[in-house]
Order: C-alpha cells, then sequence, then structure tokens
C-alpha cells in the first residue's frame, strides 16, 4: 500500500496526537495493506525500539503482508508508532542480502556458506595461535535475541576463552547498567510502564519521548487526558514534540543536568524535606573517584575507588550546590530549581523521573544516573505503584540480550562479572567447562576494541546486527583502520550498510519473524515469537552462523541441543543462570500464551510489577516493606556526585553545541527504515537545526546547504530553521540515520570513565554556508 506524503504526515503527527486524536483507528487503516482473508496472524514484539510493542504479524503466502499492533498487547494496547505500522515492508527492500560474500581484492564474490565459514574459522584459528584468543572479538547488539547473544557469549567466554564480546548497547545504555549496579546492586527498573498510568508527575530529563519512545509518551498523554493533576515537565537542551505536549519546558545547557540535579537535592536537604525514616533505613552513602580522564588516550582505563560517608558528612558535602551556583552552570533560574525540588518533595504527588541517552551518553553519565536515583531515594519515592525513575532503553533486547545474557566485556549472565571466582565457578559449571577457561579479564569496550584495530593488535572482528562504521563516534580514524585492512572483519546483516563496505565476509542474516527468537525490554518484559516466514535466499540466522563457527574451531561441544528443539534446550540451560537470583525467567513454554511477562517470573507463573518491595516482590517478605536485597547491607547508595566539565566545549573557532539524536520516522542508521520507502519519502535525508537568531547571523537561511565542521571531520546538511525541534541558541542538532552523512564522524569519542560509553550528545562545532 501506497501513501501520500499528506498522508503519511497525518500519521506521523506527534505521540500526543496518537493518543488524543485517533492512534486507533489508525491502526487498522495502514494494516489493510491485503485482505484478512487467507492471511494467518502471529504475535511478536516489534524489531524497533527498546519499548517492545506487542504486535499481530500477517502472514501470507510465504511473506508478511501486513502488522498492526495487538490489542492483547499489555504494553502498547493495540497501537504502534509509524514504524510499527511499517514493519512488514521493512524486510522488503530490494537489495536485501541473500548470500555469503568475500572480499576478493576490491570487489566481493559470491561464496557458498562452507566457504564463507571455512574462511573465517581460518582466519580466527591463525590469529588465536601467533596472537592468543585476545586478539579475535565479537560485536553485537541490542538487537541480537536472547539465543544470538547467548551463543556469542557462550562461545568467545566459555569456549575460545576471551572477554572480548561486545553489545552497541555500550553506546547507548551502559551508563545505566553501571547507574543501576552501583546504586542497587542489580541491573535494570524497579518499577514499569504501569507507573506512566499511575503517576501524577513525570520529570523529563533529556528525553524527547514523542519521538524516541513515541507509545510510552502516549500512555502519558492519555493519563493527562484523564487526571487534570498530571504535569509533564520537559528538560532538555532544544524544544521538540515533547515539549508541545508538557506543561513545562525547561530549557538546560549541555552538562548542566549535574548541576541541576546536584542543586535540587541541596534544596531537599536545606529544607529537611527528605524522608528520614526512608534514608535511615534503606540507604547508605559513598563519595566516588573525582576528576577522572575522559578517555580521549588509548587504553586509559581509570578505576573507581569509592569512600563511605555518614549522612551528615553528605549533606555538609552537599552545601555548596546552591540554586544560584546551579543557574550559572545549567542555565536553569534558580526559582525553576526551587521549583522543581518542590515538585519531588510534594507527599501529595506521584512523582516520576524518565530518561535515555541525553543522561547516558555523557561522559558522567554514570553520576547523572546516580543524581536521578538519589532524589528518589532522598524523598522516598521509589518502588510504589506511580513513582519510580525510569531508564528508557533504544533497543528491543538491549536489556533481555545484552544486559541480562552478558554480552558486555566485563559481564557474565544475570548480572554476573567475570572478575568474580564465583561467578566464574558458577557460570563454567552450567555450561561444563573448565573455570579457568574463562578469563577473569576484562575484555576490549567498544572503544577499545576499534582503537585495537587501528593499533593492530585486534587481528579478527566480528560484527552482527549492527553498523558501527556508521555508529561510533570520531569515524574517520576508525574506518581507515577497517579500510587498511588492519583486521579481518565479517559482518552479518539483512542489508548494505557503512559496515558491510568494509568487510572481508558479508554474511546474510535472518531478521525478526525469519527466525524464533525472544526480547527483553524496558520494564523487564520477556517476550518469546515463533518462527513465521522463511528468510530470503540462503540467509540464516546469527545462531546458527556462530554455531557452525563453534564446530570448525573445535567447540561444537558447548552446543549439545538437539536441531529441533534447540531453542527451548538453549533457553532452559540459560534459565538456569537466573533462578533464584531475583531475576527469574519463566519456563520456555509459558511465553508462547502470553504478551511477556515481566521477571522475576513468580513460582506462580505471575510477573513481578515493582521490584524491592513486599507488595509484588516474592524475593521481599510480608512485612518487610522496601528492601533492596540485591545491594550491600540490603541498602541502596546515595552517591556524592559533583559537577564536572565536559570533554569539549565550544570557543571562539568551534563556537556552537553539536547534538546529535533520533527522530520518529527513523531508527538508529536506517537499515530497515530506510528501506521503507514511505518513512524514506517523509524523512530522505539528515538536517540540521538551528536557532533562528544563529543562522541569522551567519546569513543561512532555512533549506540552506550548510558545513558543519568538528576537530575531527565535516560535513554539508541542509540546514532546518524553527522546523519540528529547535534547539537553543548556541546549539546545533542532528540525526544520524542517513547513511550518506557520516554525522558521527564530528563526534568526540569522550567517553565516561565508569561505563566506558560515548558522549554523542556534547562536542564543539562550526557552522557555515556550504
Amino acid at each position: 500500500m501506497e501513501l501520500t506524503r499528506r498522508d503519511f504526515l497525518k500519521a506521523s503527527a506527534a505521540a500526543a496526537a496518537f493518543a488524543a486524536a485517533g492512534a486507533q483507528a489508525l491502526a487498522p487503516r495502514l494494516a489493510s495493506a491485503a485482505d484478512d482473508k487467507g492471511i494467518k496472524w502471529g504475535k511478536a514484539p516489534c524489531r524497533y525500539c527498546g519499548v517492545g510493542c506487542c504486535v499481530l504479524v500477517g502472514v501470507k503466502d510465504g511473506k508478511i503482508v501486513a502488522t498492526k499492533g495487538d490489542p492483547a498487547g499489555p504494553v502498547n494496547k493495540g497501537l504502534n508508532c509509524i514504524k510499527g505500522y511499517f514493519l512488514s515492508k521493512a524486510l522488503y527492500g530490494k537489495d536485501r542480502l541473500t548470500h555469503p560474500l568475500i572480499r576478493k581484492g576490491n570487489k566481493m564474490v559470491k561464496a557458498s556458506w562452507d566457504e564463507a565459514l571455512n574462511l573465517i574459522a581460518s582466519k580466527y584459528k591463525e590469529a588465536i595461535a601467533k596472537n592468543g584468543p585476545d586478539s579475535v572479538a565479537i560485536y553485537g547488539s541490542g538487537q541480537w535475541t536472547v539465543f544470538e547473544g547467548y551463543t556469542a557469549v557462550k562461545l568467545f567466554k566459555g569456549g575460545i576463552g576471551t572477554n572480548n564480546v561486545e553489545p552497541n548497547a555500550r553506546l547507548c545504555m551502559a551508563s545505566a547498567v553501571v547507574g543501576f549496579m552501583n546504586t542497587f546492586g542489580s541491573d535494570e527498573p524497579m518499577g514499569c510502564y504501569d507507573d506512566l498510568d499511575l503517576g501524577d508527575t513525570y520529570i523529563l530529563w533529556g528525553a524527547n519521548m514523542a519521538e524516541a519512545h513515541p507509545v510510552l509518551f502516549s500512555r502519558l498523554i492519555d493519563n493527562k487526558l484523564k487526571n487534570k493533576k498530571v504535569k509533564i515537565i520537559d528538560i532538555a537542551t532544544r524544544r521538540t514534540r515533547t515539549t508541545q505536549m508538557a506543561d513545562e519546558y525547561i530549557p538546560m545547557h549541555p552538562q548542566g543536568d549535574l548541576a541541576a540535579l546536584n542543586a535540587i537535592a541541596h534544596v531537599i536537604l536545606r529544607d529537611k524535606l527528605y524522608d528520614e525514616s526512608f534514608v535511615k533505613q534503606h540507604v547508605t552513602f559513598k563519595r566516588g573517584t573525582e576528576n577522572q580522564p575522559y578517555g580521549l588516550k588509548d587504553k586509559e582505563n581509570p578505576k573507581e575507588e569509592p569512600k563511605p560517608l555518614t549522612f551528615d558528612e553528605y549533606k555538609q558535602l552537599m552545601k555548596q550546590f546552591t540554586p544560584e551556583w546551579a543557574e550559572k552552570l545549567s542555565g536553569i533560574p534558580a526559582k525553576k530549581i526551587e521549583h522543581l525540588a518542590q515538585l519531588y518533595t510534594d507527599k501529595s504527588r506521584k512523582v516520576n523521573s524518565l530518561w535515555t541517552m541525553g543522561v547516558n551518553q555523557h561522559v558522567r553519565g554514570v553520576w547523572v544516573n546516580n543524581l536521578i536515583y538519589n532524589l528518589h531515594l532522598l524523598t522516598g519515592k521509589i518502588c510504589k505503584p506511580g513513582e519510580n525513575p525510569l531508564s528508557l532503553t533504544g533497543q528491543p533486547s538491549a536489556c533481555g540480550t545484552a544486559r541480562e545474557v552478558g554480552t558486555f566485556a566485563h559481564r557474565l549472565p544475570a548480572d554476573m562479572v567475570v572478575m568474580n571466582e564465583a561467578h566464574r565457578k558458577k557460570t563454567a559449571e552450567i555450561w561444563g567447562v573448565d573455570p579457568k577457561k574463562i578469563s577473569p579479564k576484562v575484555g576490549l569496550h567498544t572503544m577499545e576494541m576499534y582503537r585495537a584495530i587501528d593499533r593492530g593488535e585486534l587481528k579478527c572482528l566480528w560484527i552482527q546486527c549492527t553498523n558501527p562504521f556508521q555508529s561510533i563516534p570520531n569515524l574517520s580514524r576508525y574506518r581507515k583502520a577497517a579500510q587498511a585492512r588492519k583486521a579481518f572483519i565479517v559482518v552479518s546483516d539483512i542489508y548494505p550498510t557503512r559496515s558491510t563496505e568494509v568487510a572481508d565476509v558479508i554474511l546474510p542474516s535472518a531478521s525478526w519473524v525469519e527466525k524464533e527468537g525472544v526480547f527483553g525490554n524496558t520494564e523487564r518484559r520477556t517476550q518469546h515469537w515463533f518462527k513465521m516466514i522463511e528468510p530470503p535466499g540462503e540467509a540464516k540466522e546469527d545462531t546458527w552462523q556462530l554455531i557452525e563457527l563453534a564446530k570448525r574451531l573445535g567447540h561444537g561441544n558447548l552446543f549439545p541441543y538437539s536441531q529441533k528443539n534447540f531453542h527451548k534446550e538453549m533457553w532452559e540451560e540459560y534459565r538456569k543462570f537466573t533462578i533464584g537470583t531475583g531475576k527469574d525467567l519463566a519456563p520456555y513454554e509459558t511465553y508462547f500464551k502470553v504478551r511477556g511477562l515481566r521477571w522475576p517470573v513468580k513460582s506462580n507463573g505471575q510477573e513481578t510489577r515493582w521490584r524491592y518491595t513486599d507488595a509484588d516482590d516474592p524475593y521481599v517478605k510480608k512485612g518487610e516493606g522496601v528492601k533492596f536485597y540485591k545491594a550491600p547491607g540490603n541498602k541502596a547508595t546515595i552517591w556524592f556526585r559533583p559537577y564536572e566539565p565536559p570533554a569539549e566545549s565550544p570557543n571562539s573557532e568551534y563556537p556552537f553545541w553539536y547534538c546529535t539524536g533520533r527522530l520518529l520516522e527513523h531508527w538508529h542508521t536506517a537499515t530497515m527504515t530506510g528501506r521503507v520507502p514511505e518513512l524514506k519519502r517523509a524523512m530522505p535525508g539528515a538536517t540540521l537545526e538551528m536557532h533562528p537568531e544563529d543562522a541569522a547571523r551567519l546569513g543561512i537561511k532555512n533549506r540552506d546547504k550548510v558545513k558543519v565542521s568538528s576537530r575531527r571531520g565535516s560535513v554539508v546538511l541542509t540546514a532546518e530553521i524553527n522546523g519540528r525541534g529547535k534547539p537553543e541558541k548556541g546549539n546545533v542538532f542532528t540525526t544520524f540515520f542517513d547513511e550518506t552523512k557520516l554525522i558521527n564522524d564530528l563526534c568526540i569519542d569522550a567517553f565516561d570513565p565508569l561505563s566506558k560509553e560515548p558522549d554523542f550528545k556534547k562536542c564543539a562545532v562550526k557552522v557555515e554556508k556550504a
């Protein structure tokens, strides 16, 4: 079905409009590309972001012909965003990869699977024999299914003997992970999406939910329409579609969140607005290591050395962070900071904080996560229906696979880590390997992985289900290294990308319902789907590809599952890691019948909506109230985290702040959405949003071509003035989906010293007419 641009723009209005004016009517219209006659419908989670919308997939004659929101889905309640309605077209681009390809000279030549896999195995064997297991790596994705991520972890960490396993979630959720772990002792939220319906105060820290998480934002708006008390506060560096529906927009300087959050806590402490009983029972205090480097030097690996504090010592340290001090650094007026403190502490209000990449992609992203949790811990507004902090994720299984399965270079399944001998022993026991096989050495994190290619130290890299040679920062350095053939690079994907163009071997992958799978979303919801169609040509799922490599490397014994039931058998093995840990998963068949379950799943098969509370969590006994049972002493940690400047700031030569992010129509590097004609037509290329006064000063008019330059590179974009997004003065904004524009080449490859997550939100650029 073709849509006119006018129809499309109506359909892709802000998520607020979805909720307020007819998204339910929109869904059937977009799903009516085929008559229901002869269509077989199956359930699946959406393939795109971390919301985890439940969709119905219509199959006819071996092809997906329609998708629509699943009315039985508790996440989205029958609603999809515009990307979800066009899921049926995402798999049918004309340039779909269907056969293995091998580089011969400057050409990619069609090959058989045996030829391709044998070549990969020979390169890996050669590298391991000459340089050891740490000379090889795999780089995966928050789009991996649980099976794909688990297979990668087991093969590389339990077979090959290297922890050089990373997901692209290092670029988006690593700061959230460390924030959860060092505050609560366990990853992932205590709350859930029900809080979007039950609360009345929503404070958004740099999150454009209307475009990045539109279905969740529609739930906020639905709540707002039903309850006049609901307030949405949008704290950001640019006006967005989210701002249009917010009750208050509070502009903030880049890096200003550190100052503002500390000042809010200062007011709470100054005026004794904290919940003294909650703090005494459930909280401990620490001061972390300060003045850490920004990771701009190769192999820079600072360590956190926390020191305990008393509550009195913490209060004394916080006295310096007055609202007036914060106003100078954050741009938020002191009166607004006082106002925010009043909202957070108002006992008649149920307060929720929401954030995503604006907080995480930050050289002090872990600190900002900590500071948000501090406010909820000081006020006791946590682990209760309708009032919680909620870290929003960006990929369909950044939680369920990247985080829970342990695909980070330092992690094992179920929050275990490679540095811990007991964790390695438990993992080895489940896997049936010698504990000595699992290395205690932390592997290369994402930026170091690509730097190691440039240094000639990493000899082989397999990339699956992601597009790093478009998405990582400071791209020129790493693309040049790949193009110089400094490492043997394998890419498994469904379409040609900016990463396949530097590969030595390209493998065609099955995607989404072309295979059986499991994803885990933001709210701890684990969802299963069955294979519904065959992949095109010779495409194979990534799990099969990895197991075939394992066989050729002599590690086939790690995967003794039957061909018929390998998904179930692998699941039940993986599930052993979760039982008794507070992250309990259900037996495999349980997920066939439901639209997902939020862990920990109870012995009676019921899910847990709110963690750490005797009202819902099976690990908290009745009468215990709130209990942070994964943390030392059953107490969460409030961290002292001061303001520190960004790695790079504007100056006279590079006078603008440069920020990258998402937009409604496309997702990530548009590998999928770029093949959907309606989405491509609606947003064909990246633009540069500018403040009108900045543009006028430079003589730039709307739709002019402009050259944007940083110390690392430059790109030519079309200026967008007074468009859907409106940056504050001195700021420019663009999106990174456009494969013809290497947007992230301009970004600095500085990262958080604790999470190793790069900062895509702040670097200095200049803008001039092209």
